[in-house]
Order: structure tokens, then sequence, then C-alpha cells
């Protein structure tokens, strides 16, 4: 059952995907739609799924889901990738790739290997307070305020 990300509580698990590049407005529009299909539909076990999603800088897609109501099953969580990995194919984007690091320069959003960010820092090109997005939150609560931080704030921070 798709609700608004927003009515969905800070306990509400979510799944972050990053974008290699920004979706066009064209493109949010379209993955929008596709979005509230998937999730209207998603279920575990024959039970609706209560989810939302959100699209930051129209650079990330972030899956959030009431576990309370019911939880995802093995099942239901691999439905979801197959359908994030549909989005990488009719976007040409990269969604599923953990191996890279999304930053802030100024006002844009740098997305590069882990390999590539480890020669910035080693460069002093990025710093412990260079805004990065740490991926690894739990859940909505999480997400509002330890998602966009400085890298000395998480788990980037081994690389200083």
């Amino acid at each position: 059952m798709y609700v608004p990300f927003e009515s969905l509580s800070d306990d509400a698990r979510v799944w972050i995907y990053p974008s290699n590049r920004p979706f066009t407005e064209e493109e949010t529009v379209l993955l929008s739609e596709k979005l509230s299909e998937f999730l209207t539909q998603w279920t575990a076990h024959g039970a609706s799924l209560k989810a939302g999603f959100t699209l930051p800088y129209k650079r990330f897609i972030v899956i959030a889901l009431d576990e309370i109501a019911q939880a995802a099953s093995g099942c239901s969580i691999d439905s979801s990738v197959h359908f994030i990995q549909s989005l990488e194919k009719s976007f040409d984007v990269q969604l599923l790739d953990k191996m890279n690091v999304s930053f802030k320069q100024g006002e844009f959003i740098t997305y590069k290997s882990l390999t590539d960010f480890k020669q910035l820092v080693s460069k002093k090109s990025v710093s412990p307070e260079t805004l990065v997005f740490n991926h690894l939150v739990l859940n909505k609560g999480e997400f509002l305020t330890q998602w966009e931080v400085p890298a000395k704030d998480s788990w980037h921070a081994r690389f200083f």
C-alpha cells in the first residue's frame, strides 16, 4: 500500500539507492509513477506493505517501509531489488553499485568510486567537513538526521 513518505513514522525502515547521475524533470515524473505503482502492489506473504518514497535532489531513490504494520520478507525484498534493477535498465542509471560515494561539492552532488574518493581525500580535495550521504542509515529518523552529514560524522571518517 503506497502512502506519502512524510506520513511514515521515524521508525520506518529505509533503503537508499544513489543514482550515478541526476534525473531529468521528465524522468522524475515517470520514476514517481513507477514507484507509486510498485509500492501500491508490494506485498509480503500476501499482505500489503505500507511504504512510501522520496527522491531527494532528483539523485536518490529512498524507499521507506512501516514494518510495524507488516515486515518485509525475503521475497518482498527480492522483488524490490528486481524492481530497482528494472529502473536501472529503463533509465540507464546505476542504482545498486555500493562501491561508490555520493557527496556535495558546493551545491553540486558528486558520485565517485570509493577509490576515487580516497584519492580526493589524499589530495585534500575533500575534507572531514565535506557533506557526504551516509547510505547506511537504517530508518526514516536516521535518514532525516544522519543521512547528509560531514564526512567526519559518518563511516567516511575512516579515510581521513
